[in-house]
């Protein structure tokens, strides 16, 4: 399906316009999709969420794709950008609307959805995770343990720079997010699409980013009690799957799917599965 695409200014001092693509019906409850990365754009989760057949939005971050960039190092907060998604909510006049967030923007979505309970519907967090998590959290997985050394050897010993670096990183990445051998073609043809920028990798590289994660996010979604869906792969070895069941027993009104045969890129390793699990959440009453 073709997206309508445009520019979304968010804010005027200084000036931060969102480039959004829009696709699905114009009728319904809007669907704000958060991207992850940040340095990556929204492109590659376009597929299969253009088949949904709801009004579906996918933003890129500031400094992300075709939004805004140059703020300098202090224009890089999450903080910040999900205010900027707010805001794109409220020049698009959604006074309610659905959420979507993948990996980090799934801790962008945990932020957004205590920032406007009242809007926000349902929100799907996918391949994310609502605490802090270290390897030992995966225990022994000689597999992970590889995978993952070939992305960090990238960005320790590479002498791209830039958006480059960023772009090379996800390709070294990809047996560590894709679980499904036979799918890695078809995602690194999605990569291959991705507008990579470099904005945020100088300020997270330097320690000076915050976290992408709310303040005391457990407990205060544990409070709200707001339906939520933990979705996310078996194999996951970037977040383990064991959080989304963990978050799925600690919060009423969430619920978890773990999809067997998929890793971080779930929607990549099992796309069908993967957007009737979104699809059924979301057409709940």
């Amino acid at each position: 399906m073709r997206a309508a695409e445009a520019h979304v200014t968010v804010r005027d001092r200084p000036e931060v316009r969102l480039f959004c693509a829009s696709f699905g019906p114009s009728a319904g409850i809007p669907l704000l999709v958060v991207h992850g990365g940040p340095d990556w754009d929204h492109t590659y989760l376009r597929r299969p969420l253009d088949r949904l057949g709801r009004p579906v939005h996918l933003p890129d971050l500031r400094g992300c794709g075709r939004s805004t960039r140059g703020l300098g190092p202090d224009g890089y907060s999450f903080a910040a950008a999900a205010e900027d998604l707010l805001l794109l909510a409220d020049r698009r006049g959604w006074d309610r609307f659905d959420l979507v967030g993948f990996s980090t923007g799934g801790q962008l979505a945990q932020r957004i959805l205590l920032s406007a309970p009242d809007r926000v519907r349902r929100t799907v967090v996918a391949s994310s995770t609502l605490w802090p998590v270290t390897d030992a959290d995966f225990g022994p997985w000689p597999e992970r343990e590889a995978h993952r050394a070939a992305e960090a050897r990238v960005w320790s010993g590479s002498g791209a720079t830039g958006a480059e670096l960023v772009r090379e990183a996800a390709v070294a990445g990809a047996p560590a997010n894709v679980h499904r051998r036979e799918r890695i073609p078809a995602y690194l043809e999605l990569l291959s699409g991705v507008r990579w920028s470099a904005q945020w990798s100088h300020v997270w590289r330097s320690g000076r980013l915050d976290s992408p994660r709310p303040e005391n996010g457990p407990e205060r979604l544990r409070l709200l009690g707001a339906p939520l869906l933990f979705l996310h792969g078996r194999a996951d070895m970037i977040f383990p799957a064991s959080f989304a069941e963990r978050a799925a027993a600690l919060l009423p009104g969430a619920r978890a799917v773990v999809l067997e045969g998929a890793g971080h890129m779930a929607h990549v390793d099992r796309p069908q599965a993967w957007l009737s699990a979104v699809d059924a959440f979301l057409s709940a009453p």
